[in-house]
């Protein structure tokens, strides 16, 4: 499954390939395969990823178009 917007926030952040597979210490051919939809984003990834740009997992899925995260949980 092809998530486009993993892919439109990197090139919104100016930001290339190698920067988010080093974020996320994984291979930058992972990392591309992740945005061509060649291999599956584990959830922790997600995680990551929308801690990083601020946003949340359903907006990087395409499910939300509310950029703005979720309230943090209080535990």
């Amino acid at each position: 499954m092809i998530f486009r917007r993993i892919k439109d926030l990197r090139e919104d952040n100016d930001l290339k390939q190698e920067n988010l597979a080093q974020y996320l210490n994984i291979k930058q051919s992972t990392y591309s395969n992740y945005e061509t939809g060649k291999i599956n984003v584990t959830i922790e990834t997600f995680i990551k990823l929308a801690q990083y740009y601020n946003t949340s997992i359903d907006y990087l899925t395409g499910l939300t178009d509310e950029h703005k995260p979720y309230p943090k949980s209080k535990k």
